[in-house]
């Protein structure tokens, strides 16, 4: 039993430093992306560079987009809860519930409360003020989580690369049809991880002392290598930024086709190793959150 206890203390402390370094990470997107001139630079190169090969992919981008509707959000909700509830597990539905509706409605509280200072370099879209964090991606984001926490532990892996895949191209397709900003996604997915964080205490103080947690269903190597996978996709997107920065003294209708093109796959892959990396730490505590066994 005291075993038990410490293994459980261990936990909530990591899912505390978790929930806090996301909220910390959230900040500096939203500060720097917003509130500094060279971040609303990179942004507006982004959503100009999202022009190239538009026409290509409009239509695939719009059916993905157009899909997440108020309608299908409260359907995968039910959808997600349905899959707890038939495997026996109330205080998980519960929870999957919550993390997905605090997520969704978090995300549309800051977007209006937060501000965005005319810095005079997105004059096109100053009208439309702030747009951080995105709501769409914060749809996908959050089912997509929730749906990994309700899942057996046999296709739990399966489910979390497959989610993370999904809100990355919802993300990523939020820019590329020009409704957000590339910081716009970072953030929906910061504050998806802060909420999956939370919602990990809750199951952890609703868990009974008698659970068991099956090693085996930590998925170790597939947590890894979908962290390995967001930090690569973090590192190229930094070394395609800050080859950008160089040309920070031209406006964004001036730059080259190739800076464009650099500007718009360097905020993509940000996007997609964010994803990747928030549901890489989600994976890695989860099996102690949702035991094989409830006790």
């Amino acid at each position: 039993m005291r075993m038990r206890a410490t293994a459980r203390g261990w936990t909530a402390v990591w899912l505390v430093v978790l929930a806090l370094v996301q909220a910390a990470a959230f900040l500096a997107v939203w500060r720097v992306a917003v509130h500094t001139e060279i971040g609303q630079w990179v942004d507006t190169v982004a959503l100009t560079g999202n022009q190239i090969g538009h026409d290509r992919i409009d239509g695939p981008v719009d059916r993905i987009l157009n899909a997440m509707s108020v309608v299908s959000l409260l359907a995968a909700t039910a959808m997600i809860g349905f899959i707890a509830l038939i495997r026996g597990r109330i205080a998980l539905a519960v929870t999957a519930t919550l993390l997905i509706a605090g997520a969704n409605v978090s995300t549309q509280l800051l977007k209006y409360g937060l501000s965005r200072p005319d810095l005079g370099l997105d004059p096109e879209r100053v009208a439309v003020g702030n747009s951080l964090p995105s709501g769409h991606t914060a749809v996908a984001a959050s089912v997509a989580v929730a749906l990994m926490l309700v899942l057996p532990p046999k296709v739990r892996a399966v489910g979390a690369f497959v989610g993370a895949s999904y809100a990355a191209i919802a993300g990523v397709a939020t820019l590329s049809a020009g409704w957000h900003r590339p910081s716009d996604a970072v953030a929906a997915y910061l504050v998806v991880g802060v909420w999956a964080a939370l919602a990990g205490l809750v199951l952890l103080i609703t868990q009974r002392e008698q659970a068991q947690i099956a090693p085996g269903d930590a998925h170790r190597l597939a947590a890894i290598l979908l962290g390995l996978a967001g930090v690569l996709a973090l590192i190229a997107s930094g070394l395609a930024l800050t080859w950008l920065v160089d040309l920070r003294g031209t406006g964004p209708e001036a730059l080259s086709r190739r800076a464009l093109f650099v500007g718009y796959a360097g905020s993509a892959a940000g996007i997609a190793g964010t994803m990747a990396l928030v549901m890489a730490l989600v994976l890695t505590v989860v099996h102690r959150l949702v035991p094989r066994v409830k006790g």
